[in-house]
């Protein structure tokens, strides 16, 4: 059991914010590095889904390539998702970071402390605690079943995963 997949941009701060709460709570993720392996439109419906969003919420409309679309202005209402979806789809870097996906089936979008602390409390974390029971902490061999779906672009993280090199301690 992982505990949650992350959608992780590796150049953003909120991204390193997200994995570095998960590792010092020692709770296990998977990665998936969504620029380089976007998701399809069925999963980004399912992961909308999973937050109770629409398209439009999740959707960075300041980056340059919603501009250029002019994404600002397209309608929100129901008739318009599937556009919205396949603009996201075509431009991952259009999709809101980071996405968590926890293994309860909910889903989050981890930007603030506050939504990183409901993503621990929703695995039964502690916050600095550095070790959960049943999941694997930082450095060591996961447990069997790591929650990585073969094919699905995800990685797992340190917190899953034997290091080679144990994580870097925040700060």
């Amino acid at each position: 059991m992982t505990g949650m997949e992350i959608w992780n941009n590796p150049s953003c701060s909120k991204c390193a914010a997200a994995r570095t709460a998960l590792d010092e709570a020692g709770i296990g993720y998977a990665l998936r590095p969504y620029l380089d392996r976007p998701p399809s439109a069925a999963e980004l419906a399912e992961v909308l889904r999973r937050l109770d969003a629409r398209p439009w919420d999740v959707c960075r409309t300041q980056e340059p390539a919603a501009v250029a679309l002019g994404m600002a202005d397209w309608p929100r209402d129901e008739a318009a998702e599937p556009r919205w979806i396949e603009a996201m789809v075509a431009a991952p870097e259009l999709i809101q970071r980071p996405l968590l996906l926890l293994d309860d089936g909910s889903a989050l979008v981890g930007r603030t402390a506050g939504a990183l602390a409901e993503a621990l409390r929703r695995t039964g974390a502690t916050p600095g605690t550095g070790a959960e029971p049943g999941l694997a902490t930082p450095g060591t061999a996961a447990t069997p079943g790591t929650g990585v779906t073969p094919g699905s672009g995800a990685e797992p993280g340190p917190a899953a995963t034997a290091s080679a090199e144990p994580p870097h301690p925040a700060g």
